[in-house]
């Protein structure tokens, strides 16, 4: 056991529990597969992710939650978990794509990323305006300041292809209708998704994904999530926070945010060690889904490490004749 108060430290307890906590939430969320109701989907993630989180020996704050803007059940901000031990923040998401698990649709996962104290941007539950490459290009080829034209023309000359060859993600939500038209007006291709912008900002660094660049404005929190995974992947993420009202920006205030205007890079979204963890509930581009049967189940998750870069694909064989999950 890690001794009460010590600092964020990275050993095998730490990682392999992190994988616990997002398959516990993977596995609670997929009872409610296909069942069209994400608020009943989201509070099974959510219990069953902060009973895995109280069973591990850390001193954990959750700075990044989830659910404020649809009033779903949530982790508050500054919320403490754990049994005592090393003093971790955390940036969670206990189903990401409440919508996609409610439909049975593609890329609902599990997600939660774990650092030293401070590592994360305090970012509050409002929108964010994102763009992420999961490719190595100079500082200004690829910026929120540049025009989407600039930040096509510019991804495709790096990438030594034409324009047409680049495949765009955004979330298809009516509030993106100008972006997509003036994406396709480049002649540059778009993968809509319905949800699950985490996942997708992580496929820009994937091998085996075709998506290029990931523009549009999602959740603040998810921002966070997503450039943590970055951070180990490799890419570069870039994010605004986007208020409607005042009431958002005295969120943002109370966050500890005084320029409401400010930009923010990778690291500035992350700054410590992270340890960055996910499991499928639903079949996606990164992950299998959940796999339910009599007495078990089967889990595919990923595990990732900033500090070395090393990510390992991990499937679990659940036998619940010889062991429970914790809810």
């Amino acid at each position: 056991m890690l001794n009460k108060g010590k600092s964020f430290t990275v050993n095998s307890n730490l990682v392999w529990g992190a994988i616990r906590v997002t398959e516990e939430a993977a596995f609670a969320a997929s009872s409610v597969i296909g069942k069209g109701d994400e608020k009943m989907a989201d509070r099974k993630a959510v219990d069953a992710m902060r009973a895995a989180l109280n069973d591990l020996d850390i001193e954990g704050k959750v700075v990044i939650g989830e659910g404020a803007r649809d009033k779903a059940p949530r982790f508050y901000t500054s919320e403490k978990v754990g049994k005592g031990g090393a003093r971790i923040d955390i940036a969670l998401d206990p189903l990401e794509g409440t919508t996609n698990t409610a439909k049975y649709a593609q890329n609902a996962l599990a997600v939660i990323a774990l650092s030293s104290e401070g590592g994360f941007l305090n970012a509050p539950d409002v929108y964010m305006d994102k763009i992420a490459v999961g490719f190595s290009v100079p500082k200004g080829i690829i910026d929120l300041d540049n025009t989407v034209e600039e930040n096509l023309k510019n991804l495709a000359n790096k990438k030594n292809v034409a324009i047409s060859d680049i495949v765009v993600c955004i979330l298809d939500r009516p509030r993106h209708a100008q972006l997509i038209a003036r994406v396709r007006e480049t002649g540059a291709r778009i993968a809509l998704i319905s949800d699950g912008d985490i996942s997708a900002a992580i496929a820009t660094a994937s091998p085996n994904s075709v998506i290029d660049i990931y523009m549009g404005l999602g959740g603040a929190p998810e921002g966070v999530l997503a450039a943590a995974a970055m951070r180990c992947i490799g890419g570069q993420i870039q994010g605004r926070l986007i208020f409607r009202d005042d009431v958002e920006k005295s969120r943002a205030h109370h966050c500890g945010i005084t320029d409401v205007n400010k930009k923010y890079d990778m690291m500035e979204l992350s700054s410590g060690e992270v340890i960055f963890a996910a499991t499928g509930v639903t079949d996606g581009s990164m992950l299998r889904g959940v796999r339910r049967y009599i007495g078990g189940a089967t889990t595919n998750s990923i595990i990732m490490r900033s500090k070395t870069g090393t990510v390992r694909m991990v499937e679990t064989t659940h036998d619940f004749t010889r062991k429970s999950l914790i809810i």
